[in-house]
């Protein structure tokens, strides 16, 4: 087995620990706190991290750790892990199922390796550079739908309250488009990643997101980028497309004087 496959095996792994711990609390009572920035965590989130943090420590000793619940580890290390236990807690707290555990690996700007686990919809996609991305076991692509028109265009929160001015562009795009829903956070990549749907954007997130949906989306046949086009996992927002689709949604969304 190759480096890649290796890798695709443990973050897949990895993801897969991660939602099976939080299942273990979904759809029961859970004590909610709120972050530094309001956003709320439970002890699923912490608990589910810290599962994935224990593996890759028994696993991948030399690696570093960078997670949305425990910060850094080993920062210093050529290879880092990206972990985001819950993506979606709002979305996880009320007993809605479209949410997702994430985790990729990182060396440098390159991610060698993403996954991403929906326990509730017994859905997994895994990927790496090269290699293809994978749902449930079986190879996926985006959609070939051409025009906005057909399209169906995503995104977390439309009101984009963080983003008030990009939100002309997401009505802009919304408008053109055949469907428009805020099936959002990780579901909206997933859905895009095996051609059910064909755009999904995001004003603002954060490093352990934009790492695993980069290759996830490339490897399917799309196109990631940030809000501003620029290519990579480094950004902080994101538009995820088919290819046949990523110049028309794009110039919808450009932000105008």
């Amino acid at each position: 087995m190759n480096e890649a496959a290796q890798l695709m095996e443990a973050v897949a792994t990895v993801a897969r620990l991660c939602g099976a711990k939080v299942m273990e609390h979904f759809g029961g009572a859970l004590e909610i706190e709120r972050k530094g920035d309001g956003s709320p965590v439970t002890i699923a989130d912490r608990g589910a991290e810290q599962a994935a943090r224990t593996w890759i420590e028994q696993h991948f000793p030399a690696d570093g750790i960078l997670g949305e619940e425990f910060g850094a580890a080993r920062p210093e290390a050529a290879r880092q892990w990206l972990l985001d236990p819950i993506d979606g807690t709002k979305t996880f707290v009320r007993g809605v199922p479209l949410w997702g555990s994430l985790v990729a690996v990182k060396q440098g700007n390159r991610v060698l390796a993403g996954a991403a686990c929906f326990p509730v919809l017994d859905e997994l996609l895994v990927a790496a550079p090269g290699q293809g991305c994978w749902w449930n076991g079986a190879r996926c692509n985006v959609s070939t739908i051409a025009t906005l028109a057909n399209a169906t265009v995503l995104t977390t929160n439309e009101r984009f309250a963080e983003t008030p001015a990009r939100r002309s562009g997401w009505e802009r795009l919304s408008a053109a488009a055949g469907l428009s829903r805020s099936w959002g956070d990780c579901y909206g990549y997933l859905l895009v990643a095996t051609g059910r749907a064909e755009v999904m954007v995001d004003p603002v997130l954060s490093p352990w997101d934009c790492a695993v949906l980069q290759p996830l989306i490339e490897e399917a046949g799309g196109v990631f980028t940030d809000w501003d086009g620029a290519p990579g996992s480094d950004g902080r927002s994101a538009i995820a497309t088919n290819a046949l689709l990523a110049d028309a949604a794009r110039a919808a969304l450009k932000e105008t004087p």
